[in-house]
């Protein structure tokens, strides 16, 4: 008896130092890696960019996705994400992701996190910045994981990243003119002559722009320009985008476009992607989708 306890305090000890040099090593492992472990034994969670998906008057979407990487010798799977997001310290994104999140062990992932922001508040953040002539800004992200499966004894963790990057103004695409052109029964030309502002002391260059018109309702037109089109830094850019109505429907709106145009609605939609000369990671790539709405009578000029 006496002897069999000798047996299972050796398997034990044994267990222990076992455990402790796999814990050891995997903390060397981590710590080799620098700042983006913070010299902790953790996934890796970075904020790898952002694509806008809507903007309105009043709300921001976007997504921002996430790369976790597990260094672990075991899965990583969390049932649910919380996250916040700080621009200049203001906390302008605070939501959860639902869905589950498994990472096998050496595997790395990316997620994206949906994000509504108050466009008044990301306005007033951004003003404040512009003002004060601050040319770079921090980017904070937390992040909160429930685990099904424990990680060294915890059930959640928590990632708190800070990246200092360029103050990011968004752009603002602005309508100044619908043109008309031709009217007949068959056809009409259209060109939308858009202003884009950049108040950002760095120009961009975008790219693969798809346009949509639509007029009480209705799609009349769209088009493309796939070609680069560069924004300069802190001006304002005008280009015109120009479709043609396909035949047979531009009778119906023939009478609204002559005698009807301030009740008549139209929005004009645009999707493009973000080239970032500077190669920022942030917004490299990022899509950008906007709609401008009024009516006829706002986007006609008098002759």
């Amino acid at each position: 008896m006496k002897k069999g306890w000798i047996i299972a305090l050796l398997l034990l000890l044994v267990g222990g130092i076992g455990a402790y040099v796999w814990y050891s090593r995997l903390r060397n492992e981590a710590d080799s890696e620098g700042g983006a472990y913070d010299g902790t034994l953790k996934p890796r969670v970075e904020l790898s960019r952002f694509d806008f998906t809507d903007f309105s008057d009043e709300t921001i979407s976007m997504n921002m996705y996430l790369l976790i990487d597990n260094p672990l010798p075991i899965e990583f799977k969390a049932r649910k994400v919380n996250y916040s997001f700080y621009v200049n310290g203001q906390e302008l994104v605070s939501d959860s992701y639902e869905k589950v999140v498994s990472l096998k062990s050496k595997d790395s992932t990316t997620i994206a996190l949906p994000a509504k922001l108050k466009a008044t508040k990301m306005t007033e953040v951004l003003k404040d910045l512009e003002q004060r002539g601050v040319d770079s800004t921090n980017y904070r992200l937390r992040t909160t994981f429930d685990l099904d499966v424990p990680i060294l004894g915890e059930r959640t963790f928590t990632v708190d990243k800070t990246l200092r990057l360029p103050t990011y103004h968004i752009p603002q695409f602005k309508v100044d003119e619908i043109d008309y052109g031709k009217l007949s029964l068959k056809a009409m030309d259209v060109a939308a002559k858009v202003n884009i502002i950049n108040k950002n002391k760095f120009p961009y260059n975008i790219t693969d722009t798809h346009y949509t018109i639509t007029i009480d309702g209705k799609q009349i037109a769209e088009g493309d320009q796939p070609e680069p089109i560069l924004i300069k830094k802190q001006s304002t850019t005008p280009v015109v985008f120009p479709v043609m109505v396909k035949p047979g429907q531009a009778i119906g709106l023939l009478p609204k476009a002559l005698f009807d145009k301030k009740d008549t609605p139209i929005e004009i939609a645009f999707r493009c992607k973000i080239l970032d000369k500077n190669n920022n990671p942030m917004f490299q790539h990022s899509k950008f989708v906007t709609t401008i709405r009024g009516t006829l009578a706002d986007f006609t000029k008098k002759k």
